[in-house]
């Protein structure tokens, strides 16, 4: 009552066949085709704009295994015809890191200029580097640190000869460096803590400085580490600096050179490792075992961790009045990504 019928639309007869054969053709469901195992999508063609989230990682999962067929067959190719011209073949091409598309730095540390050797006779290190002075280091912690942070310093004082743990019993630092210096260290050494890890480093070199602040990650324990060694020996390590190229780079080089003996004691077997890659330095504690003649094995002993350069600052640790002579600054262009600091 009230409602109005639609009529449908008559259906319009299909034209007949070549063979004049003008009867209607029944009508049919049309047969079920299976869809090509490769799928070729649209290059205007975007996952994210399926709303279906099952659907959308199907497609994410085709598109993914489509990309990986195609890249599988041009190495193929290219493999094939590298064979088939043999040594008339162009070199390969060399991947795109950010390692080679380094900037180049201007302040590149030439190992035989005069002036290099100059200031390091001169700087806050040649005492130790003309054998008048041996290191010996204490280290300590953060106002009431956590167990992680104390067995962090114990294990770096077995891997540093001479270094000696103290509690920090809340006196500032400006109170602890001229006690260090009446005792005879030549390094202060703070782990700082932020929610029970390890975050941060404070090394500062005495009686004169240098003060270097370091951001610290990726700390591993040694119950933490798979298949290492033994616990490592009383014997001085010997030490590797890598990659340390720039002006900045030198000078820490020579801040973690004279944290150890200058003589290792090659007896033990020990390496401890500085390796500056991106103006990250990750250390390693290893011991070298000789197979044979021709081989040699390594064993991490532990522990291990990432540093980064965050400030350094003239003379002991001042906060309020100190000199800066390096500053972390944050670069947000292309450009600046690919220049480093160390």
């Amino acid at each position: 009552q009230g409602c109005t019928k639609t009529k449908k639309p008559k259906k319009q007869p299909k034209p007949p066949h070549e063979n004049g054969n003008e009867s209607m053709i029944e009508k049919t469901e049309p047969e079920h085709v299976d869809a090509p195992a490769e799928l070729s999508f649209p290059p205007t063609f975007s996952v994210s704009e399926i709303k279906n989230k099952q659907r959308r990682h199907l497609m994410f999962m085709k598109l993914k295994q489509e990309k990986r067929k195609l890249k599988v067959a041009l190495k193929k190719k290219k493999k094939k015809e590298r064979d088939a011209l043999g040594d008339k073949a162009p070199p390969k091409e060399v991947p795109k890191t950010i390692e080679n598309q380094r900037v180049y730095d201007e302040t590149t540390v030439n190992p035989e200029d005069e002036e290099v050797a100059f200031d390091e006779g001169t700087d806050e290190f040649s005492a130790y580097f003309n054998r008048l002075t041996n290191p010996k280091v204490l280290i300590t912690t953060c106002d009431r640190p956590r167990g992680r942070t104390v067995r962090f310093c114990n294990q770096l004082a077995t891997v540093i000869p001479d270094a000696h743990v103290y509690y920090r019993r809340g006196l500032a630092l400006k109170k602890v460096i001229p006690q260090c210096i009446a005792r005879g260290f030549t390094y202060l050494m703070v782990i700082n803590e932020d929610r029970k890890v390890p975050n941060g480093m404070v090394l500062c070199h005495l009686p004169d400085g240098p003060t270097a602040h370091f951001k610290v990650s990726s700390v591993r324990l040694r119950k933490e580490m798979k298949r290492r060694g033994k616990d490592p020996t009383e014997h001085s390590p010997e030490v590797i600096l890598n990659n340390f190229t720039t002006r900045l780079g030198h000078s820490m080089g020579r801040l973690f050179a004279a944290l150890f003996p200058h003589d290792p004691q090659f007896v033990g077997r020990q390496v401890a490792t500085f390796h500056n890659q991106r103006d990250f330095i990750f250390f390693r504690f290893h011991r070298y075992i000789f197979k044979n003649e021709k081989r040699v094995g390594i064993q991490e002993l532990g522990p291990r961790f990432t540093l980064k350069l965050r400030s350094l600052q003239k003379g002991t640790f001042d906060s309020k009045f100190g000199e800066y002579e390096w500053v972390l600054k944050r670069h947000e262009n292309d450009v600046c990504r690919r220049r480093f600091n160390l």
